[in-house]
């Protein structure tokens, strides 16, 4: 690896040389004395990690802030390959930029970008490394979808459009009981719940039932969201509880825990090279709409399985039609089309997509949390932040613009 000084290296051309080698390391990062850099980046507490001056720490070391099942690394470990760095630009506020000036202006403590099997780019700030477990936030969601796929696929869910009590029996009776399942792995139960980021609304509620102590089981938490605003399927809207839901059907019909079955059915068969791990309330159950932690090339690894469809070396480990279905709107689902259920993006099986005719998809989690997907170009960027706003539209903006620009200049000789 190499470590840049606080102040960077020379010239680009010295840095492109030496990354080869492996990631490349820093000990500040856009605005570093606000987020901590003096006292290096403590840790604080579960009640104060959204502070400025713990959001480093925060998003590295969350699993020793809450209590976490471990996700069991692969017996042998798959490496990627590494390539001299390549020049990137691109273009946004009217300004043509480089990929450092996106790192001097944005919190990003890892940005790795791979194509296929090979490692382009890999580079760390705020004193993290290739070692830090990152947070997820809701790039989990994805994970979970995944996984229902694979349970599907098993035949311990018999249909994603049977009803959410058929497999989760204590919601019987319930609106979310009555959703089909497939409802809710496209965000479009129907039932209401309001997600500000406020510290007031019911993702602010969830969060105190699950990680309070002693808190509530989720299955009683979940239960109290039970007025219905619109049929299933019929209207996006972004509800973490719904994610919540598909770990409790994992749960159920698997009869393991979801970082066990995770382990067992995706994590140990990509190669991953490191643990990772997943919190859990307080009842051991995973929560399922966030938490999970890994290292930023394990990350890759799963984007690398997506971009594949679901194969890994020729084995299939995601079933491939699923993953089409995850990512692509259907010609009846016309409310989940970017530009329909946001003003950009469009939603899959608890997926981001993106417009365009390519079929390109994104891993979304708050305060810049995100892997994005281009199955024509294998190409993955996966992308770790703190920014201090859970949602920062301008900033997203710039990491949209940025992953264009990738796609732009390094797919092209992988078409």
């Amino acid at each position: 690896m190499v470590v840049l000084a606080t102040f960077g290296i020379a010239s680009a051309q010295e840095a492109a040389k030496r990354a080869a080698a492996g990631p490349v390391l820093s000990n500040t990062g856009h605005d570093a004395a606000a987020y901590g850099a003096d006292e290096g980046y403590p840790l604080g507490t579960l009640s104060t990690g959204a502070e400025m001056r713990h959001l480093v720490a925060t998003y590295s070391h969350f699993d020793e802030l809450t209590p976490a099942r471990i996700v069991a690394r692969a017996a042998t470990s798959w490496s990627f390959q590494r390539a001299t760095e390549p020049e990137i630009y691109y273009s946004f506020g009217g300004e043509r930029r480089t990929i450092a000036d996106y790192l001097e202006r944005q919190p990003t403590t890892g940005l790795l970008i791979a194509r296929d099997d090979t490692i382009l780019y890999e580079h760390y700030q705020y004193a993290r490394s290739d070692h830090d477990r990152f947070l997820s936030q809701s790039m989990a969601k994805t994970i979970t979808a995944m996984l229902i796929g694979i349970a599907a696929a098993d035949g311990v869910i018999k249909s994603i459009d049977d009803d959410v009590a058929t497999y989760v029996t204590a919601l019987a009776g319930t609106e979310y009981g009555k959703t089909p399942i497939r409802a809710l792995l496209h965000m479009s139960s129907g039932v209401n719940f309001e997600e500000r980021y406020d510290g007031q609304d019911d993702i602010a509620r969830l969060g105190r039932d699950l990680f309070g102590r002693p808190g509530k089981a989720p299955v009683v938490s979940i239960a109290q969201f039970n007025t219905r605003v619109a049929p299933p399927d019929t209207r996006w809207h972004y509800a973490s509880s719904e994610t919540e839901i598909l770990g409790l059907i994992l749960r159920s019909v698997t009869g393991t825990p979801v970082a066990d079955y995770l382990s067992e059915k995706i994590w140990q068969r990509i190669g991953t090279e490191a643990d990772a791990s997943w919190a859990i309330d307080g009842t051991g159950q995973e929560v399922t709409f966030c938490c999970f932690n890994a290292v930023l090339r394990d990350y890759a690894r799963f984007g690398r399985l997506l971009a594949h469809g679901g194969v890994w070396n020729g084995r299939e480990v995601i079933p491939h039609q699923w993953l089409i279905d995850a990512t692509t709107v259907s010609s009846t689902d016309a409310h989940l089309a970017p530009g329909v259920a946001t003003k950009y993006y469009g939603y899959g099986y608890q997926v981001w997509l993106l417009p365009g005719a390519e079929r390109r998809f994104v891993l979304l989690g708050i305060r810049g949390q995100m892997i994005f997907v281009d199955p024509g170009t294998k190409l993955v960027m996966v992308h770790t932040a703190v920014r201090p706003e859970a949602v920062d539209r301008t900033a997203s903006a710039e990491t949209i613009a940025l992953w264009l620009a990738v796609v732009d200049q390094l797919g092209r000789t992988a078409r």
